[in-house]
């Protein structure tokens, strides 16, 4: 990942597992509890692609599973959001932007289910039985819904902040400049010459043209004298 990647990342993540700890946690609301750092990491996924998503994923999942007041062993959330990341990532467009959304909204309860399913599933391996006492279903259903509640305000603004920071003009290469390369190969495709050479092209023969005139009224004008 380039350095403004990362330290955009590192940010919101921080930002997002300490208002999740801060704020979110202590609502008390019924089920689960409202996963901002796992919408930060989605965001950031449908814009870096799944191999961003995946490290992006795993170095926030470790950072939650290290931070207090974590009561369950160190790398499972790492997990989670780890494969989180990466499948979300898969629906990345090619130009990086999205074109309704559905599909976000769509990845955002799939994730929400996933990642509690998976949470679940690795507790039960390593023996955290909490999920049964809580109640799985009601878990998966307010996490989606609070996840679902919650994703408008915060994921549309992570992706936003995250092309922002590709499209710096002091990188080399970004997805402006990619776009801007296929728009114009497109429209030159089929003749074999770029726009600007056919600009160039039409002058010259045109300035050529005029030059021609100039000597045919000259030897005109020399044999009339």
């Amino acid at each position: 990942m380039r350095l403004n990647r990362i330290l955009l990342s590192s940010a919101l993540v921080v930002v997002a597992l300490v208002i999740q700890v801060s704020v979110l946690a202590r609502l008390h609301l019924p089920g689960a509890v409202p996963d901002l750092l796992l919408l930060t990491v989605l965001g950031l996924a449908m814009v870096y692609g799944h191999v961003g998503g995946a490290l992006v994923g795993f170095g926030a999942g470790l950072l939650a599973d290290l931070a207090p007041p974590a009561d369950h062993a160190a790398g499972r959330y790492a997990l989670v959001l780890c494969v989180t990341g990466y499948f979300a990532g898969l629906i990345k467009p090619e130009n990086g932007r999205l074109k309704s959304a559905t599909g976000p909204m769509a990845v955002v309860v799939a994730a929400a289910i996933g990642s509690t399913l998976l949470y679940a599933g690795v507790g039960a391996l390593v023996g955290d039985t909490a999920a049964r006492h809580v109640g799985l279903p009601g878990l998966l259903f307010s996490a989606a819904l609070y996840d679902l509640l919650l994703a408008p305000f915060v994921v549309p603004a992570i992706m936003w902040l995250a092309r922002r920071a590709d499209n710096d003009p002091l990188t080399e290469s970004g997805p402006a400049a990619k776009a801007g390369d296929i728009s114009s190969g497109w429209l030159s495709s089929g003749t074999g010459l770029r726009i600007g050479s056919q600009r160039g092209g039409l002058g010259a023969l045109k300035a050529r043209a005029r030059t021609r005139s100039a000597r045919v009224g000259r030897i005109k004008g020399v044999k009339r004298l």
